[in-house]
């Protein structure tokens, strides 16, 4: 099972160069030997995920002056295409390596006019299961307000998903001067994440608090990151790092478990000892990216 892992120093730039020796994977607190290891070189599938409710033609031109930063940093055979969502998905680019296809596509994108419902969840499931047949890199950028109607069972039903996917996720959120001051802000650094899944029971009367939650998970899960822009000059340097983390990531393959059950995991980079050290977070010199954990198969 591939594992995609990212790598910051202690001043948030990523780190290339790291030898397989360097890294550690714990499956369940267990050691796991790593059975493959290479630095990703190969290109990248990037899916833009934008959602086109009336919240976000309010703002649209901010993150759309700023997309060709994240452009500009993709190698040129990286593959990118543009899905767009409200009440679901709706492929407005196939996967091209013309990359001035995609602002046109950005630039011609048709907003919601009105009140709608909002599938967030339904939409990149949906989209999981078209990037299902690609093999290599395959990454999300999602442009989103992390709103969406749909009941609570519908986020379980991704989140298991997403468990069994090596996809990563990385979040925008739009909505910035909308929604407020956010509890952890974010100006092109990481936000912190939780693995704990959102409380969509929550009758909340901040709604972009649950949506903040649901960002951060959805980057937790899958190894990405979670961005909280909060006005137009955020976002250049976002999409900047973004293409940044794709081309500085390492991919390490471990034997999984098939018992049908939830396995969380950690990868550690930098520990010589080959006992956990619960005091080793404090003082390390990296931060490691990767996903939460996985869904194991059956026997």
């Amino acid at each position: 099972m591939p594992i995609e892992t990212s790598v910051l120093d202690t001043h948030g730039d990523f780190v290339g160069g790291l030898a397989q020796s360097s890294f550690r994977v714990l499956d369940n607190g267990v050691d796991e030997p790593i059975q493959f290891f290479a630095p990703v070189e190969a290109p990248a599938e990037v899916l833009i995920l934008l959602e086109t409710s009336p919240a976000v033609y309010l703002i649209h031109n901010q993150h759309l002056a700023a997309a060709s930063a994240l452009l500009e940093g993709l190698a040129p055979d990286d593959q990118v295409a543009l899905v767009t969502y409200d009440q679901g998905p709706e492929a407005a680019l196939g996967f091209t390596s013309d990359k001035s296809s995609l602002l046109a596509a950005l630039d011609k994108t048709q907003y919601t006019i009105g009140m709608g419902d909002l599938k967030l969840y339904d939409s990149i499931s949906a989209v999981l299961d078209w990037l299902a047949g690609m093999t290599g890199k395959r990454e999300i950028v999602l442009l989103t307000t992390g709103l969406d109607s749909s009941p609570p069972s519908r986020w379980e039903a991704l989140a298991q998903k997403l468990r069994g996917e090596d996809v990563v996720i990385f979040c925008v959120a739009l909505g910035g001067s909308l929604r407020g001051e956010p509890t952890q802000k974010l100006k092109g650094k990481r936000a912190a994440s939780s693995s704990k899944a959102p409380d969509q029971g929550s009758k909340s009367a901040d709604p972009f608090g649950k949506a903040d939650e649901v960002l951060r998970s959805l980057a937790t899960m899958t190894g990405g990151r979670a961005y909280f822009p909060q006005s137009d000059r955020d976002f250049a340097p976002i999409y900047s790092e973004i293409a940044s983390a794709m081309r500085h990531q390492y991919v390490l393959g471990i034997v999984p478990a098939h018992d049908n059950q939830l396995h969380t995991l950690t990868v550690e980079v930098g520990s010589s000892s080959s006992q956990p050290d619960p005091a080793r977070a404090k003082r390390a010199e990296y931060q490691v990216l990767a996903r939460s954990g996985y869904l194991a198969p059956g026997p």
